[in-house]
């Protein structure tokens, strides 16, 4: 198992965690704590209504992310997620390819379709066509970052001797995972990414994020036999991705011996069942105990679950 930790930058209003110094210190904490990544999420216009009721603004993913890579040479660079459909996708593969680029090929880009309607407004975006437009974007990058002239007649998007450079530093391109855990997602992530994200949601939940509940090990095995059974039927014979955090996350509990013994065999499980990265989000009252936490989840928990290759 591989983990990518998430930066604890959501509070805007929360200065202690909001400068350079406080992402490069953060950062090193994860480095030093020998987790292998660190993420943030996209909300660039979320409504004052959501934020108000649990929700949070951010950064900009890329400007934190490239703060992110400047902090450390190993840690690699994870969106979860980006809001590909938000963005037109020509403006996404340069940015994409350019934190690739002066990271040394440090960039996976998890992304999804969003589920807030009144974001999508304010962005001048179509919510109901979040999906198809999602599609199109992932293959106009694909194009974007081989570096040659693009040229793409789709539905939404066009253009012609288009050139995008610098290309990613990866071979392949930025890797992409899609997120979501309805079939139409999980077609996506098999059909056009190089792996999936699924969220642990159940109950209502599930309906205010606008995806498929996923609340177990046994649900979960569902969703990846389904993706499976797709690939076969596709031809796809790369392996897929899969990336998720642990199920009732939210119940960590730092220095708690018995919670970090939960946590190895719940990660275990989650292993068995073919997860080889996994998200996770330590307690973040303060920027002290966010590097005490971090330190002592690579200690007493990521360190006992086998890394995966």
């Amino acid at each position: 198992m591989r983990f990518s930790c998430s930066l604890p930058i959501d509070d805007v209003g929360n200065g202690e965690f909001l400068t350079v110094e406080a992402i490069t210190e953060m950062v090193q904490a994860i480095d030093k704590a020998g987790l292998d990544a660190t993420f943030v999420t996209d909300h660039p216009a979320p409504s004052g209504r959501w934020v108000e009721n649990g929700g949070h603004a951010t950064l900009d993913p890329f400007v934190a992310l490239s703060v992110a890579a400047a902090a450390s040479p190993r840690i690699r660079l994870h969106t979860h997620i980006l809001v590909l459909a938000y963005r037109n996708p020509f403006i996404v593969a340069k940015a994409a390819a350019s934190l690739d680029a002066l990271s040394g090929g440090r960039f996976t880009m998890g992304i999804g379709t969003g589920y807030l309607r009144p974001e999508y407004a304010a962005v001048g975006v179509s919510f109901e066509d979040r999906g198809a437009i999602t599609d199109e974007s992932i293959k106009v990058l694909r194009q974007a970052w081989t570096g040659n002239p693009v040229h793409h007649e789709g539905s939404r998007f066009e253009a012609r001797d288009a050139v995008c450079l610098p290309t990613p530093k990866q071979k392949n391109g930025v890797p992409i995972w899609a997120g979501g855990n309805a079939d139409r997602a999980i077609r996506r992530a098999v059909e056009l990414c190089d792996g999936w994200c699924p969220f642990p949601v159940e109950g209502i939940v599930s309906k205010t994020a606008r995806t498929d509940e996923l609340a177990n090990i046994g649900q979960l095995k569902e969703k990846l036999a389904y993706a499976q059974a797709h690939a076969d039927s596709i031809g796809r014979t790369d392996p897929l991705t899969i990336c998720m955090g642990r199920f009732g996350n939210s119940t960590m509990k730092p220095q708690d011996v018995g919670d970090a013994s939960r946590a190895v065999e719940d990660y275990g499980e989650l292993q068995e069942a073919g997860v080889s990265w996994s998200t996770v989000s330590v307690p973040s009252p303060s920027r002290k105990a966010f590097i005490e936490n971090v330190q002592w989840f690579g200690e007493e928990i990521a360190a006992k679950v086998p890394k995966t290759a």
